[in-house]
């Protein structure tokens, strides 16, 4: 990436202008950046977990103000009339934008964005530590709201920046979590047991009791016979990245037993309303290091090589 000047974007009639305070650094940064995901605006400002301050608004904007606290997430645009839309699952729209990927993003002192794709955050959110939950949160609790409400053994496969938000959602409901990371990774491992997992241990190890559903966040499709392997019958295996490698062929007994594997796809506008008022009730704490807009790459390298536990979240001030 580039550290540059570029003008202030000003707001078109249906979107507001935001003064960046915070911007969190997601997996699928990365995807973007290793060319994984296809076809980004070129030139393009990364970033979608995004909290901020409006400044201006535009002519046809209602119900948001400048001085108000808001969070922009992955999802940034629909069409609004195609099949899926009309069906109420914008989150497979025919015709999408999103930030940090069609349209430019966070990384960076303002942004515009749709009015109507902005969250209403309160003062408790006003932190870097906010940045995280408007992705790696968001779209932890649309894979979580996949599985059956009755399960209590959770498997959570690739312990980063979801999970660890995630799990303090299960288990402030009563669920077991049991953490899986990569084999060997015994900092993570013992990263996870201090958020809250009941058992920690590498992807290849069996969990001490049968899981009820399980949700994959790391990119690796060789998780996906593992998990089915872990889940007992009529289990849930959700896979809850944008992007995964290629799953290997594996035997139907793994799936047979009314097993399902679902996949997640982005979000929807109502997915954060019931995130955001949820949250009313649980406390998260996210783990964060903080790193300045011109450090950029160094929060990149350090993401992409596991040297932070938590979420790396770039600070553009006003905190």
């Amino acid at each position: 990436m580039v550290y540059k000047q570029v003008p202030i974007p000003q707001p078109d009639d249906r979107q507001v202008l935001i003064k960046i305070l915070a911007c969190g650094i997601c997996r699928t940064d990365l995807h973007i950046l290793d060319g994984e995901l296809a076809r980004p605006k070129l030139p393009l400002i990364l970033g979608h977990e995004i909290v901020g301050t409006i400044v201006k608004t535009g002519s046809a904007v209602k119900g948001l103000n400048p001085g108000q606290l808001v969070g922009i997430p992955w999802l940034g645009q629909t069409c609004g009339c195609c099949k899926f839309c009309l069906e109420g699952k914008e989150n497979l729209c025919d015709n999408p934008l999103f930030t940090g990927y069609t349209i430019d993003g966070g990384y960076a002192e303002y942004t515009v964005a749709d009015a109507r794709f902005c969250f209403i955050l309160n003062e408790n959110q006003h932190q870097p530590a906010s940045a995280p939950l408007l992705c790696a949160g968001l779209i932890g609790f649309r894979s979580y709201c996949m599985i059956a409400p009755a399960s209590q053994n959770i498997g959570l496969y690739g312990f980063g920046v979801a999970a660890h938000i995630l799990i303090q959602i299960a288990t402030t409901q009563g669920k077991k979590v049991f953490a899986f990371t990569k084999d060997g990774d015994t900092s993570g491992q013992e990263f996870a047991r201090k958020m809250g997992a009941c058992w920690a241990g590498g992807s290849s190890d069996s969990p001490p009791e049968v899981l009820d559903a399980a949700i994959i966040f790391a990119a690796a499709g060789e998780l996906i016979p593992k998990a089915l392997n872990d889940v007992d019958k009529g289990g849930q295996v959700i896979c809850g990245g944008i992007h995964m490698s290629e799953i290997p062929a594996f035997s139907y007994d793994l799936l047979w037993g009314e097993r399902s594997l679902k996949s997640v796809a982005n979000l929807t506008r109502q997915d954060g309303i019931d995130f955001f008022l949820l949250l009313r009730d649980i406390a998260i704490q996210t783990q964060t290091e903080l790193f300045q807009l011109h450090e950029a790459n160094e929060a990149i390298s350090k993401f992409r090589s596991g040297q932070i536990r938590g979420a790396a979240v770039l600070v553009m001030g006003g905190f």
